[in-house]
This record gives C-alpha cells, structure tokens and sequence, in this order.
C-alpha cells in the first residue's frame, strides 16, 4: 500500500504541475513493481497506450482537428486572429493545452520503457521482452513526432520521473529527432509483421521512420523504409468495391474506403494502423464519438445563415438533411483552396473531374443544399446567398463538405445529436505510403519516381496521370491534401517539410530566420482566403505571423521548472529568456 500511495504523490514529471495533470490517471492507482512483473502486467499499459490514439480523433476538441485548423486546408472559426494565442490564453481552442495531453502519454511509454529491464520482471524469452519494448518505442516515437511538429524544440524525457525533478532542459528538435531515429531502427525489427487491430505492426515501424528519415534528411534511408511496406504483398491500395455499401451502385471504392466499419476489415489491404471506436462497445469504453459532422461541416441551420426570402427561418435542425449533415460548428472551416482550386486540374473545375475524390457522390455542395424548413415560403429551393446576413461571407459559411469523410451518422437507436459517431479512424494508410516515398524522391531529384509513386494514388482514384516536370514539393502537399483530409497530422507535416527547406537553405528559407520566414507560413498566406480576404467574423480580424508556423508551450510548464529552462518558441512572450538548446541526449 505504501508503494502505491507514493505512485500517488509522484506528480512532478514535465507535465506535473498542469491543472490536467491533477485528473484522476487510472495508471497511477496500481504498484508498477507488482503490477508490472511479467508480460501481461506490461501489456495492460500498452492496451492503455493504443487507447491513447484515439485523442486524434475522439470528441469535438481532438488533436487532428487542430492540425488541419493551422494549415491551408482550414481555420479555427472561433480563433481567426491568432493574436490572441499566447502561452497563457487557450481561447476557445486547445493548442497550448494538449502538449499536457501528449506528454501524459509520453509518461506512461517510459513507465514500460524504463521498467522492461527491472529484476522483478520475467520474461518468457528475450524475444517478448524485445516486442513489449519495440511497441512503447514506436508510441512515444509517435507522440514526439507529434511534439515537436507542434511545438518544436522541447525537452526530452526519456525514462520514467520517479521523484520530483524541477530542472528540465530543452533539446533541440534534431536531437530529439536523432533519438527517434535510433529507438525506431531497433524497433522495427521486432514490431510483428501481423498484429492484432489497433495494434502497431512493423509496417506501422516502418511509417513513422520514413516520416523521421524525411525529418532529418535521411532520403536514401526513406526511400528504402517506405519500400519496405510497398513491397510487402499483404498491402495494396483498395481499387475494387468492398464492405458497407459495396452493393450500392451510386457509390464508389473511395466511399467504401472511408466507410467507419471498412477501416479494419480484413479484406481492407490498404490499413495499415487505424483506431478502434465502435457503438457497441462496452458503456465505461466508448467514446463521445469522432465529431466529424460537428468540426468539419457547415453551420447551415444557423439563423443567421439560414434566412429565407421572407427573413424567416430557412433551415431547422431536423429532419433527413440535418441526419445528413449533422450539427455543424464548425470548428474548423474549411478553405476554397481544399474545397475547389486543388481540383482543378487537366482543364477540369471540380464539377467536371474525373477524380473520384471529388465526385459529386463524395460530397455535398452549397448550391445542392435546399431549404428545409416545412414552415419556410422557400421550403425546397436552394439555398439564396442573398439571404444570409452576411452575404458577402457566404463562401466562407457555406462551403462544400467532403461528405465521404465526415459522415458518420448516428447508429440505428442512438439518441442524442448528430455530431458523427462512433467510427474506426485510419492512423496510416498505405496511400500515404506511396506519396512518402514520392517526396523522398523528390527531394533526392528523382522526379519521374515521385511522378510514378503520385501516379499510383491519383490512378487508384481515376485522375488523370501526372508527368515528372509536374512534380514540385507544393504539388506532392496538394496531393496529400486531395488524399489525406482528416488523416494525416497536416500541420506537422508542411511543419516538417519548413525545416527541411530551410536546413537545404533553398528558396531564401533558412534555420537562422524561420521563425520570420518560413514555407508553411508561405504556403497559408498563398492558399488561404481566410486570411488573404481578411473575412471579419465575430468582430475578430483574420491574423496569422510567421512564428504561429508553431505553437507556443505552456507557460505554466515553464514557470514550474524552477531549476531548468524550458525555451518558449520565438515570437511568442518569454523567448527572450531562452537558452541554447541541447544538442546531445543522454542515454
């Protein structure tokens, strides 16, 4: 008893003095001495730690929400003016607060990492010690990942806070990103080639390494792990109709492909890591959902955006539409560039292209939305911007919703409102895959393989082929876009290229200045009407500066570190007091 009291006092790790960190964690009420003894003891916490990749996805104010709300593709609705960001105000949104929900994941991938080797422990062979290690490495690897694609340079934990510790210091994202370079080399040798779902496989492995080879310009090294998922005859890409809705022929294999129940069917070869959340779990394991309907799609039953022709209500919140659609926010709003301009391509507009991810099935259009208020003089005519209050934002209030993507309506008897279910989430797809190895080898100047790995995403969806002279790095990212919505962590991702950019020193990017100039800054203010029309919404004014390219850390982790310096991000209150971060882990 007197261990586990102590486990309870334990607080002071580099999320300790959090507010969150003061919750109810369900790990800290056991004694790991006794609990983690053998095998089933350390995969109680590695079931904990798959759970934990549900925070992706999982309620209205998930983590990849946000990725997509700082990148071309959206905005926060709610924080236009990113003024009002700073490392003490989270307003209406949480991207200061979730480096506490990050690192408290972090702490539980150490507990199994610095407990694999205690000698109360018994291992059948070294082989499953060697499995149980491999998949706590690729969790924390992948919440680093993460990390520092948000936030940064940030100080790496890498065994478990036993006792008070005030006196972290910051290392540098290259010395983090060596790190998991090194722990992910040794991991992917022992991840199982087949795992159950929801659990990391060595294709999982060799993912996230491609992701941290490309981090740190490892391209040959990319190119080769990439491949070896490629090359492995369980994947492929979907190109056939399957699962729910197979039968109906209005549908297509992308419908399929993002159907909720079809991301973890055997018969699915292009799952490579997806999340579990079904409906019928048990009530003390299932989740609020994945809000899809609720961030993503428009707020079209608001009064302010649903008037008639008579000013009446045009739109109500029932009914088949409103089952449809779901409650929209939206959280993150969506730009002309995601909904329109990417598809236009080849003489094509997105009405008249040949692209099955935008076919016409796949999404719902403003002009196809039509009044569905029975009380409305205008019930069943479209939708009339001149109605609006504010008709001069309608592309920005009623914009197209990739339906294919958000729509997980409310299962049969579920009561409450539609925001979208429960549903399985892809974490890696294999058409990632191919558009990894694309830019591996576009960054190695090879332009007809990257054409040739681009080729096969866009023909599995019948887009016409692209040539080697097509292929630039803002390309690969507007395929990425076409592909990945809602998948992939964006943010992270144009975060990563930046550097690699800027490391290369091409295109007047360099490490010196990049948090004054940098390509995802660029490419926003490029892509984003938001921002380029400047929209006055809710009295805020549009507002985004080079340095939000990340975001600022916590001030109360850096207050609380009395004997240490956690650096702020440059730009932001407090980075004139940084130090030179650290440039060498110790093991």
């Amino acid at each position: 008893m007197k261990k586990t009291v102590i486990s309870l006092l334990v607080v002071c790790s580099i999320v300790a003095c959090s507010d969150d960190f003061l919750k109810p964690d369900p790990l800290s009420f056991f004694a790991p001495e006794a609990t983690l003894a053998n095998k089933d003891g350390f995969e109680s916490i590695l079931v904990s730690l798959r759970k934990d990749l549900s925070k992706e996805f999982i309620a209205q104010k998930n983590l990849m929400a946000h990725q997509f709300m700082t990148s071309e593709i959206g905005v926060p609705w709610l924080q236009l003016d990113y003024r009002q960001l700073t490392p003490t105000t989270d307003q209406y949104q949480q991207f200061v607060g979730q480096i506490n929900t990050i690192f408290a994941v972090v702490k539980n991938s150490n507990m199994v990492i610095s407990r694999v080797d205690n000698q109360n422990v018994t291992w059948a062979n070294e082989e499953e010690r060697n499995v149980v290690l491999a998949e706590a490495l690729w969790h924390r690897s992948y919440w680093y990942y993460r990390l520092i694609g948000c936030y940064g340079d940030l100080p790496f934990v890498g065994k478990e806070v036993t006792t008070a510790k005030l006196d972290f210091q910051t290392h540098s994202r290259w010395a983090i990103l060596s790190k998991l370079q090194k722990d992910m080399e040794w991991a992917v040798k022992w991840l199982p080639e087949t795992t159950s779902i929801g659990v990391p496989s060595r294709a999982a492995g060799n993912q996230l390494l491609t992701k941290i080879y490309l981090a740190n310009l490892e391209f040959d090294k990319a190119v080769l792990s990439a491949s070896e998922i490629i090359d492995n005859q369980k994947y492929a890409l979907m190109k056939a109709r399957f699962g729910e809705d197979a039968d109906e022929p209005a549908k297509n294999v992308i419908w399929d492909l993002h159907r909720p129940l079809n991301k973890n069917l055997p018969a699915n070869t292009e799952t490579i890591l997806a999340i579990v959340d079904r409906y019928e779990a048990p009530s003390g394991s299932k989740t609020d959902g994945v809000f899809t309907m609720r961030v993503y799609n428009i707020a079209f039953y608001n009064n302010q955006n649903a008037k008639d022709s008579e000013g009446n209500l045009g739109f109500v919140a029932s009914g088949p539409l409103y089952d449809s659609l779901g409650r929209g926010n939206p959280d993150c709003s969506l730009t002309p560039y995601f909904c329109y301009k990417i598809w236009e391509e080849f003489e094509a507009d997105y009405k008249s292209t040949f692209d099955l991810r935008r076919a016409d099935i796949n999404w719902y259009d403003p002009e196809e939305l039509r009044y569905n208020n029975p009380s409305s003089v205008d019930y069943g005519k479209l939708v009339d911007p001149a109605n609006t209050d504010y008709p001069a934002e309608f592309w920005a209030r009623f914009y197209p919703m990739p339906f294919y993507k958000t729509y997980v309506p409310n299962y049969p008897g579920q009561q409450g409102v539609p925001y979208g279910s429960n549903g399985d989430m892809y974490i890696y797809r294999l058409a990632e895959t191919y558009l990894l190895r694309a830019e591996a080898y576009y960054w190695k100047g090879d332009l007809g393989k990257a054409a040739d790995d681009i080729n096969k995403v866009r023909e599995r969806a019948s887009a016409i082929p692209v040539t080697a002279g097509e292929v630039t790095l803002d390309y690969i990212f507007d395929e990425r876009a076409r592909e990945l919505f809602i998948e992939e962590p964006r943010q992270n991702e144009l975060n990563r290229a930046s550097y690699i950019l800027a490391k290369l020193n091409r295109d007047g990017y360099t490490l010196d200045n990049i948090h004054q100039k940098n390509w995802l800054y660029d490419r926003i203010i490029a892509h984003n009407d938001f921002y380029r029309r400047n929209v006055i919404s809710l009295g805020w004014s549009p507002y985004i500066e080079p340095f939000n390219f990340q975001w600022p850390i916590d001030d109360s982790l850096i207050n609380a570190n009395t004997l240490g310096r956690i650096n702020q991000n440059k730009g932001y209150t407090g980075s004139d007091r940084n130090k030179p971060p650290l440039e060498v882990i110790e093991e």
